[in-house]
């Protein structure tokens, strides 16, 4: 699927798959029926690094690149991560909002010549409720077993959703309501919000 018709899609599904080195991630366009249609990027993320750097893929093969996000610096919990094009050139860019997500995670995604977007948990009972699981000795290495959300807003004005689906396996469903929003910037903050959300 070529760039312009990725921008066409309004819904997608990201896939996650845990392995013993890398989280792996599939993205796949709606069928139309609410269910995964086509894969549209295929991610392999290494656990454990410094600086952490994830390419997108167009599929498995890993022959061509759909984009990339990489972390201005290493290991910063409040570290921005810019999105490029296969040649390097800028989509935008995406950061945790340190301080407003100890209560609620919170991202701030920025797209140039646009106004920022504000990507935060949808549940403030939940997120808390996340975090006391985390820290309960034995039980916080399990999965958290509950669904959470999360809003895209920019000003007042609702422009995307991620919601998990399932219960115990990180299954995905993205919604893009503006048209204009760049949907490599969004699948890049998706997988982010999965791989990068206990940073």
């Amino acid at each position: 699927m070529d760039v312009g018709q990725l921008q066409a899609q309004r819904h997608f599904h990201v896939h996650q798959k845990v392995t013993m080195m890398v989280n792996r991630y599939e993205v796949f366009a709606d069928d139309g029926q609410g269910q995964p249609g086509p894969l549209v990027a295929f991610v392999e993320q290494k656990r454990m690094t410094f600086r952490e750097q994830v390419t997108l893929y167009t599929d498995e093969t890993k022959r061509s690149v759909l984009a990339a996000f990489k972390a201005r610096k290493v290991i910063d919990l409040a570290s921005a991560y810019d999105v490029t094009t296969p040649e390097g050139a800028s989509i935008g860019f995406f950061g945790k909002k340190f301080g407003s997500s100890l209560l609620r995670s919170t991202w701030q995604l920025d797209q140039p010549g646009a106004d920022p977007v504000t990507i935060s948990e949808r549940s403030m009972a939940l997120a808390l409720f996340r975090r006391i699981w985390d820290v309960i000795p034995w039980v916080g290495d399990l999965p958290f077993p509950w669904m959470y959300h999360f809003d895209f807003v920019r000003g007042t004005t609702h422009v995307g959703t991620v919601e998990k689906k399932t219960r115990f396996r990180d299954h995905y469903r993205v919604t893009i309501d503006d048209p204009a929003l760049d949907r490599r910037l969004v699948l890049a903050q998706a997988v982010a919000l999965d791989a990068l959300q206990s940073r």
